[in-house]
């Protein structure tokens, strides 16, 4: 029988680390003074609570590392608790989405797809524009993540994540999953503060900068307005363009340089 109790440690450790993520939309919107950051740190409890749960019920299971099938099954059950816990901040307040669009907005994010459910973008708090951002980023950065932080403690190398992720030739460039994660997410990093101070620099403002910044490098392309770079020169669509490229780029490629 499959022992599932490995699985459910790690996906209660992302569940709660994703719930830690949202304080940042919770502090944007306690600067902003617009009075929407409850609804964030309700979110926040209720996701670190029950990822903390899940993970203290699940820890006497970790003894041994996961198999292929643990591993194949962590990968889908990830993809559906994360947008759930995701989608709580779309459904308490701000957008005043339903269940179905909240989630569909959540894996949208998280997935890097960029479809969006929500008109008047502009209009919405700024700790919600933030989030979609937020989701944006940690999606395109999510597997890494996954590889660096949780598969050591299992005593996994990570090849088998990346293996259930379509990754066949990750294990033929360098020999740990966690030394290519580790690299690769500084170079993920370096490219978003890259493209925040090049878009601040063509006029967005900080905040935009920042958010656009997120989504381009995640290649999702959630924006903070219904037009989306419409709204700016042609200047911030030709960076976007430059930063797009080098953001689809295979990042291991920037490894080897």
């Amino acid at each position: 029988m499959l022992d599932v109790r490995p699985v459910g440690y790690v996906i209660g450790l992302l569940v709660a680390a994703l719930g830690v993520t949202m304080f940042a939309p919770l502090l944007a919107d306690l600067v902003s003074g617009n009075g929407h950051w409850p609804v964030f740190l309700e979110s926040a409890v209720i996701t670190i609570l029950v990822g903390g749960l899940v993970s203290l019920a699940c820890q006497n299971g970790v003894s041994s590392g996961l198999s292929i099938r643990q591993t194949f099954l962590l990968t889908t059950l990830v993809w559906l608790a994360l947008p759930l816990f995701g989608s709580l901040p779309f459904m308490l307040g701000g957008s005043e989405l339903n269940f179905t669009d909240a989630f569909f907005e959540a894996m949208s994010g998280l997935t890097t797809t960029g479809s969006t459910v929500i008109t008047g973008i502009e209009t919405l708090p700024e700790g919600l524009k933030l989030w979609r951002g937020v989701l944006q980023w940690l999606g395109g950065i999510g597997i890494i993540v996954v590889a660096m932080v949780f598969l050591p403690e299992l005593r996994v190398g990570g090849m088998q994540i990346f293996r259930s992720e379509g990754f066949d030739t990750m294990g033929k460039i360098l020999p740990r999953a966690t030394e290519i994660s580790s690299r690769i997410s500084v170079i993920y990093v370096g490219l978003t503060m890259a493209c925040t101070v090049t878009y601040s620099a063509m006029g967005m403002n900080n905040f935009d900068a920042f958010i656009h910044a997120m989504t381009t490098i995640a290649t999702g392309g959630f924006a903070n307005y219904d037009a989306s770079f419409g709204m700016f020169g042609a200047g911030v669509e030709y960076a976007s363009v430059v930063f797009m490229m080098l953001a689809a780029l295979p990042f291991v490629r920037y490894v080897q340089l």
